[in-house]
């Protein structure tokens, strides 16, 4: 079986983010890269370290903490000299200044650069890369994201914030006991989100699922599910409303009159991903499992597509 991720430097990504330079404005640019350490917590160490609140900061995308990743991050009110003085595990290179925020989607693709390690064999061919399903990857579900997620979306906030795992929110609880939605409102809006669109993205891949047995023979826009969803009775409107039915879940409860910021009203995803530029760069000993092979491959995606999805379809008989 092969693997990934054996050692950081195997999963290389980068950022070809959307954004325009404005010296007059308010937001400070930086190129954020960074070893073992997710967006999020290196987020969070530098709205720490600079003194502001998380909010100031702003990214396009969460890159995964396994791996060597290059993103745009903004910061609001913060000059470059004010990073210079601060310690952090991760590096900051200065790009400008802009009028408006990262924010998340502020993407035009993400490039990679992938070593895949255990192979059996020094040469591989590669499938057509036409129809690999746009799948959200498992590090969009985290180990319980999609059960807190459906825990809020059913108004069952006693039990999501048992499953959330934060400091935070337990402190809150000792000084507010059973006050579960002002527990849950403590988290930065961005994880909250987070949440709820881990339930969406796991019914998506079970649509998906599902959709592919009839063997469709284009791409197209398949809905994940949020209160504006309009769902016909075709084939994919079919499978959406019975795996809704079996969880109990309708539409409207993406309303969340508790959470108004929560409130998803849905949208759609391509069921096939756009794969640009791939390459096999090279394929040599993999020096790390004895009498196997490594392979390092190139390749550029669209925002939301993920590589680990990708390198499991290109690599799963290897």
């Amino acid at each position: 079986m092969y693997k990934i991720k054996q050692i950081p430097e195997d999963f290389f990504v980068r950022e070809n983010p959307v954004y325009s330079l404005d010296e007059e404005g308010g937001y400070s640019y930086f190129i954020l890269k960074k070893k073992n350490i997710s967006t999020i917590d290196a987020v969070s160490i530098l709205a720490e370290k600079l003194f502001i609140p998380l909010k100031k900061i702003g990214y396009a995308g969460n890159k995964d903490k396994a791996a060597v990743t290059e993103q745009i991050v903004s910061v609001k009110g913060i000059e470059a000299t004010d990073i210079g003085r601060i310690n952090v595990p991760f590096r900051l290179e200065y790009i400008g200044k802009g009028a408006i925020p990262i924010s998340l989607g502020d993407l035009q693709e993400n490039y990679f650069r992938i070593v895949v390690r255990n192979l059996k064999m020094s040469r591989i061919k590669i499938p057509s890369l036409e129809k690999i399903p746009n799948y959200f990857g498992a590090q969009r579900f985290s180990e319980k994201n999609i059960e807190v997620g459906k825990a809020i979306l059913t108004r069952n906030f006693g039990k999501a914030v048992e499953l959330i795992d934060q400091r935070e929110v337990k402190e809150y609880l000792e000084l507010h006991a059973g006050d579960f939605i002002g527990a849950i409102r403590v988290l930065p809006l961005k994880l909250r989100k987070m949440y709820i669109h881990a339930y969406q993205s796991w019914i998506w891949n079970l649509t998906v699922d599902v959709y592919l047995k009839t063997k469709p023979l284009k791409n197209e826009k398949i809905p994940i599910a949020g209160f504006g969803t309009e769902l016909e009775d075709d084939k994919v409107g079919v499978i959406i409303k019975q795996i809704l039915k079996k969880e109990k879940v309708g539409l409207r409860d993406f309303v969340l009159k508790q959470f108004p910021e929560l409130s998803s009203e849905g949208s759609s995803r391509d069921l096939f991903m756009t794969v640009r530029d791939f390459k096999v760069i090279k394929i040599e000993e993999d020096e790390l499992n004895k009498g196997k092979f490594k392979a390092m491959v190139s390749f550029s995606l669209n925002p939301g597509s993920y590589a680990t999805v990708l390198i499991k379809e290109v690599f799963k008989d290897y």
